[in-house]
């Protein structure tokens, strides 16, 4: 996200994405669904968009390519 300028906005989103993974990194599939947890980055980036570039289109597709390359 720094690399992005988006930098400062991490701190507001990393409490809302806490729980999602467990400590070892792997995603917690037992307290979360996998298409839930994507749909909500989805709505956070669209956020982050909108505040930053005043476009919460720059986000879009994120939720599709995630569920394309990582639902199995």
């Amino acid at each position: 996200m720094e690399q992005l300028g988006l930098g400062r906005q991490f701190g507001r989103l990393a409490p809302q994405l806490d729980g999602a993974f467990r400590a070892d990194g792997v995603f917690a599939h037992d307290r979360l669904r996998f298409v839930d947890f994507v749909d909500d980055v989805e709505d956070l980036l669209e956020d982050v968009a909108r505040q930053e570039r005043g476009d919460k289109e720059a986000a879009d597709g994120f939720e599709e390519y995630m569920l394309r390359h990582y639902r199995g």
